[in-house]
């Protein structure tokens, strides 16, 4: 039987306003050196074309200062790739919604670009708890860290909010889930896989 439940609840960064403007502010960056590389690969393609129809031979400064401009474009490019792929440190979130017995969690850049990261079906969670507990300790002790996931942004849970951990294992692989929510959805996960899965301490 299918248990007709749904809950949704995100985990912002607690400094949102100011993660959001160092976002943006990597990206108008990475925008200036995208803009200033093209200028360099502009000027690069002026001085070989200049160089192709020189006849001269005392050209060795023009070729020098070309491949100056050339190695200026690439850095720049590069530079800016960097920076964009920095920026996805900042401003990050993470949606979870219980459906019909299992935690689908997301991340969110910049509140804008969604990416899915995992199911949790209930039937498969073996332990559930806050990670206030001294059952999450335990837990922890004996899992590497490849198989421990932090699910949120913070590193303290917002103001209302908790830390909790599912102990989740498939044919595949056996992880601890950390997430950063209301108490309410931990009512949702132990309804949903039994209270025999509930670590109260």
């Amino acid at each position: 039987m299918i248990r007709e439940m749904y809950y949704e609840e995100s985990a912002v960064p607690v400094n949102a306003r100011k993660e959001e403007k160092l976002n943006k502010g990597f990206t108008i960056a990475a925008i200036v050196f995208f803009v200033l590389s093209a200028f360099y690969f502009f000027f690069a393609l002026m001085n070989i074309a200049s160089l192709l129809g020189d006849e001269e031979l005392e050209t060795i400064d023009r070729v020098v200062g070309s491949l100056m401009t050339l190695s200026f474009f690439f850095v720049g490019v590069l530079i800016g790739v960097l920076l964009l792929v920095y920026r996805r440190r900042y401003n990050v979130s993470f949606d979870y919604a219980f459906v019909e017995d299992e935690l689908r969690i997301s991340k969110v850049f910049n509140g804008k670009r969604r990416k899915f990261l995992r199911t949790l079906k209930a039937e498969q969670m073996l332990k559930i708890g806050s990670c206030e507990k001294e059952s999450f300790r335990r837990t922890q002790a004996g899992m590497s860290k490849k198989q421990i996931l932090v699910m949120t942004p913070n590193e303290e849970p917002a103001a209302n909010k908790e830390f909790f951990y599912i102990l989740y294992s498939t044919t595949m692989e056996k992880v601890l889930v950390i997430i950063e929510a209301r108490r309410e959805i931990l009512e949702y996960l132990v309804r949903a896989a039994g209270r025999s899965k509930y670590e109260p301490n």
